[in-house]
């Protein structure tokens, strides 16, 4: 299994109660898909660089999940299929960091 780091912009109309459980319904699919969530980073409301769906800012999560390679592309599907988020990145974590 990859190590992932997923960043997540959901709608800010969310209450702090509906995204926790929307965070943990996106940790209950990673879980399902016999993975594994080591960080979970709750950043806040940010202002948006433009527009998306209307919105001009949003809830911004970061999370480091494990999944296994051939349920990555379902993964990616379902948070696409989630009405609660606006945007995803998806990054494979790389093994070496560069310090400066």
């Amino acid at each position: 299994m990859k190590n992932y780091e997923l960043l997540t912009i959901f709608k800010p109309s969310l209450d702090s109660e509906e995204l926790d459980k929307v965070v943990d319904k996106i940790s209950e699919e990673v879980k399902s898909y016999e993975g594994s969530v080591s960080s979970i980073d709750k950043m806040g409301r940010k202002k948006l660089a433009y527009d998306v769906q209307g919105y001009r800012d949003g809830y911004f999560t970061n999370l480091i999940v494990s999944l296994p390679a051939e349920s990555i592309v379902e993964f990616k599907r379902n948070l696409k299929l989630n009405e609660n988020v606006l945007r995803f990145m998806l990054m494979e974590e790389s093994k070496k960091t560069q310090t400066v």
